[in-house]
C-alpha cells in the first residue's frame, strides 16, 4: 500500500466531516449576517436533531424519515423561538445576544443531558446503506458515502435558493438595506424570523442526517458549536460569505481534523486554529479579501 492510499479514507472522512459542517454553518452564516444575531445556541438545535435521530432510528428509511421530519421541525420551532426571544435585543448588540443565547443553549443541554442521560448515544442508520464499500481496496462506510451526495445536493439547493430565488433576493436585501425591504411591503422582523427558522432547520437537518458522524452527547452541541464558528470566521464572517466561500471552509476544516490526525498526530489539535490564526492575520493586511455574495 502507498502512502497516497493510505491517506484515502481520511480524506474521504474529511469530505464528510466538512460537508456536515458546512450544513450547519450555512445556517449561522445566516443567522449572524441576515437576522444580525450571534446565536450561540446553534449547536444545541443540532444536537436535539441529533438526539431525534437516535431516538428513532431502528435500522429503517421510514424510521429516518420520521426522524428527519421530527427533528427539522423541532429545530425550526426552536429557531423561531430564538427570534421571539431576542426581537427586543437591538440588531447591533452582539454582547447580549450572545449572553442570552448561551444560556438558552446551557440550559437546552441540561435538558438534553436529563432527558436522554450523559451517555453518548448509539445511531442506526437505514440496512441497505449500514456496511463497507471497497474503495481501492479499503472498506468505507456506505452510510458517509450517502452522506456525502446529500450533503452536496443540499449545498446546491442552498446557493440556488439564494441567488435564483425571490426569498433570496429578499434575505440579501435585508442584509444590506432594511429599510429599502419595509418600503416594499416586507417587514423585516418577518424577513428575520423566517431566516432563523430556516437557519434552524438547516442544524436539525444536519443533526439527524449527520448524527452517525458526529453523535449525540454532553459534548456535542459545544463541538459542533466551535467547529461552525471556526468555519465561519475562515469563510468570512461578515455576513455577506457566499455558499461557495462557506463551503470550502467547511472542507478545509473538516480535511484539517481528518488528515491532520493521519500527517502529524500530535500537532492535531493545534492545527484547526493555527490556520484560523493566519486567516485572520492575512485578512488583517489586506492579502485575503471576504468573499463577496454569491
Amino acid at each position: 500500500m502507498n502512502r497516497v492510499d493510505a491517506y484515502l479514507i481520511p480524506a474521504l472522512d474529511g469530505v464528510a466531516y466538512g460537508l456536515l459542517l458546512f450544513v450547519v454553518a450555512a445556517g449561522l452564516v445566516l443567522s449572524f449576517g441576515v437576522a444580525g444575531i450571534l446565536n450561540l445556541a446553534h449547536g444545541t438545535l443540532y444536537a436535539i436533531g441529533a438526539y431525534v435521530a437516535a431516538t428513532l432510528s431502528d435500522g429503517s428509511w421510514l424510521a429516518l424519515l420520521l426522524a428527519l421530519v421530527a427533528g427539522v421541525a423541532a429545530t425550526t420551532a426552536g429557531g423561531a423561538a430564538l427570534s421571539g426571544m431576542l426581537a427586543p435585543v437591538p440588531r447591533g448588540d452582539h454582547l447580549t445576544q450572545a449572553l442570552l443565547t448561551f444560556g438558552v443553549a446551557l440550559a437546552g443541554g441540561s435538558v438534553l443531558v436529563m432527558a436522554f442521560g450523559a451517555e453518548n448515544l448509539p445511531v442506526r442508520v437505514p440496512a441497505t446503506v449500514d456496511r463497507p464499500v471497497d474503495l481501492a481496496g479499503h472498506a468505507y462506510a456506505g452510510y458517509r458515502l450517502v452522506f456525502i451526495a446529500v450533503a452536496a445536493a443540499l449545498a446546491l439547493a442552498l446557493h440556488a435558493v439564494v441567488t435564483r430565488t425571490r426569498a433570496g433576493m429578499l434575505v440579501r436585501a435585508a442584509l444590506d438595506d432594511p429599510d429599502m425591504v419595509a418600503c416594499l411591503g416586507v417587514s423585516p422582523a418577518r424577513v428575520r424570523l423566517g431566516v432563523l427558522a430556516a437557519s434552524g432547520a438547516l442544524a436539525g437537518t444536519a443533526g439527524v442526517l449527520g448524527a452517525p458522524i458526529i453523535g449525540p452527547g454532553p459534548g456535542t452541541a459545544a463541538t459542533v458549536l466551535l467547529l461552525s464558528l471556526v468555519v465561519v470566521v475562515l469563510g468570512g464572517h461578515s455576513g455577506r460569505s457566499s455558499v461557495a466561500g462557506t463551503l470550502l471552509a467547511a472542507l478545509a476544516v473538516g480535511e484539517i481534523q481528518t488528515l491532520g490526525v493521519a500527517l502529524a498526530p500530535t500537532a492535531a489539535p493545534f492545527l484547526l486554529f493555527a490556520a484560523m490564526a493566519a486567516v485572520l492575520a492575512a485578512r488583517s493586511h489586506g492579502l485575503i479579501r471576504r468573499w463577496s455574495p454569491a
